[in-house]
């Protein structure tokens, strides 16, 4: 396809073109309207002098008869003008005027009409139109009264010729203006194909230029633009989990493999290979319960658990959590502390929300758990702050620095101080993706000593109860 045809079946130039010829056709009936208007008004202007003359020169007939009514048309026949005048017997003879020739019968219709006609000094011209009033006076003679119409003629073509300049005019500037705009709209989308073109093979570095303009290309390229961020950090993130698999799960396979390896080489009684086997199914479950773990995070940040969501209270499902961990807090020694406000309605999903908060209180017990003197202590709260329902797991452990919490959300990521215990680096990051599944987000901050995790989702607007319960309240 050429480069103009190209041009032409872009969606900006056809949408120029379209705005152009819609401006066009109103353009034109605003001034078809006007020149109607001029000609009607100029008619009218005619009308109204007729009729004057007619009602002066039946005066004059009536005081003067038909002698006066000659004299005075022969005067006024003589004066340049457009007025025409002529007065005739009853058989038609011209007896006074400036009209010297008539279509055959004309003279004979009584009313206001148009006609060609000559004047008295013009017989042999080409006829001129004329609007005309025949009036029937006493006595069977004939009055004709009338206005040359060129001056109408004239301005209908002063107007047909403005038409014709007035669509050539716009028809041009159609075309160019529609080739303007579409050609500079064509280049933008010809720079973007071109980049896009350069990242589906590759390179994803590569970003949507930005004019700065604010249109909708900008918006469209911003848009695209955050995507491919997405996208890229998706694929960090991809690369990440697919290296943190290879290395974490790399130590329970092969402890796996060495177990069962070794109970095949060394185990000589049925205790030895049942010992071995109980091993091995515990190495088992751990594998098992990463990959759900994974399989969990993946479900929620597709977005795959919405159809579960519903309205609950997530102060109940933080007290159930809260009293499941009481026994283990009190076997660790850990004093748990639970402050949590009445009537905290969220849309979501209340097993979601309870795994999330058993992967905090988890973490709090391995983690948040120091011997240097200060009393163990694990504080769990939940209260309305504004329009967000704020659910906060304290301890008073040794922290995670300000560096690396956002790190510490990532899949697999462990600090090194916590590698000797055990886990998987799986916990913050199920939590974190409860937390944006619920349209919230999980915060880490410093307890002073210790971490506070803070898991924020917005409140449910709760329907006002029915006007009678409320008076019966």
């Amino acid at each position: 396809m050429s480069a103009l045809g190209k041009l032409f079946r872009t969606t900006a130039f056809k949408l120029s073109f379209a705005y152009l010829l819609v401006f066009t056709l109103f353009a034109f009936g605003t001034l078809g309207y006007v020149a109607w208007s001029a000609q009607r008004l100029l008619t009218d202007q005619f009308v109204s002098t007729i009729e004057a003359e007619i009602a002066g020169l039946s005066e004059q007939y009536r005081n003067g008869g038909l002698r006066r009514l000659v004299n005075i048309v022969d005067r006024r026949s003589r004066a340049p003008g457009a007025s025409l005048y002529l007065v005739t017997t009853t058989e038609g003879e011209r007896i006074a005027g400036n009209i010297g020739a008539l279509p055959p019968g004309v003279i004979d219709h009584v009313g206001q009409f148009e006609t060609l006609y000559n004047r008295t000094d013009e017989t042999d011209a080409k006829p001129s139109v004329a609007l005309v009033r025949v009036y029937m006076l006493p006595g069977g003679f004939r009055l004709l009264v009338g206005r040359d119409v060129e001056e109408r003629i004239r301005l209908r073509e002063i107007i047909h010729r403005a038409f014709g300049y007035s669509l050539l005019f716009i028809g041009v500037l159609a075309v160019l203006g529609s080739w303007f705009i579409a050609r500079r709209v064509l280049k933008r989308v010809d720079d973007m194909t071109e980049i896009t073109r350069d990242i589906m093979a590759g390179d994803l570095g590569g970003r949507l230029k930005i004019a700065g303009t604010g249109d909708e290309l900008d918006r469209l390229a911003q848009n695209l633009n955050a995507m491919l961020d997405r996208i890229g950090e998706l694929m960090r993130g991809m690369r990440e989990v697919s290296d943190n698999i290879a290395h974490d799960l790399k130590t329970p396979l092969t402890r796996l493999r060495n177990k069962a390896d070794e109970a095949l080489r060394t185990a000589k009684t049925p205790d030895e290979l049942k010992t071995a086997l109980e091993a091995t199914l515990d190495e088992s479950d751990n594998l098992i319960r990463i990959f759900n773990a994974l399989l969990m995070i993946a479900r929620l940040e597709a977005d795959n658990a919405r159809e579960a969501l519903a309205d609950f209270d997530a102060a109940e499902a933080v007290r159930d959590v809260a009293e499941l961990y009481e026994a283990l807090a009190e076997e660790a020694g850990v004093t748990l502390d639970v402050s949590v406000e009445s009537g905290l309605p969220v849309h979501g999903s209340r097993e979601l929300l309870g795994q999330a908060m058993a992967n905090l209180l988890d973490n709090a017990l391995k983690y948040g758990v120091v011997t240097d003197g200060r009393a163990p202590a694990i504080a769990v709260g939940a209260k309305q702050v504004g329009g967000e329902v704020r659910i906060c797991v304290a301890d008073r452990g040794p922290g995670i620095p300000e560096e690396e919490r956002s790190h510490v959300l990532e899949r697999f990521v462990r600090l090194e101080t916590a590698r000797s215990r055990p886990g998987f680096g799986l916990g913050l990051s199920l939590a974190a993706a409860v937390a944006r599944l619920h349209g919230g987000q999980l915060v880490l901050e410093d307890n002073e000593p210790g971490l506070r995790v803070v898991l924020a989702l917005p409140l449910k607007e709760m329907a006002a109860p029915p006007p009678a319960l409320q008076s019966a309240a």
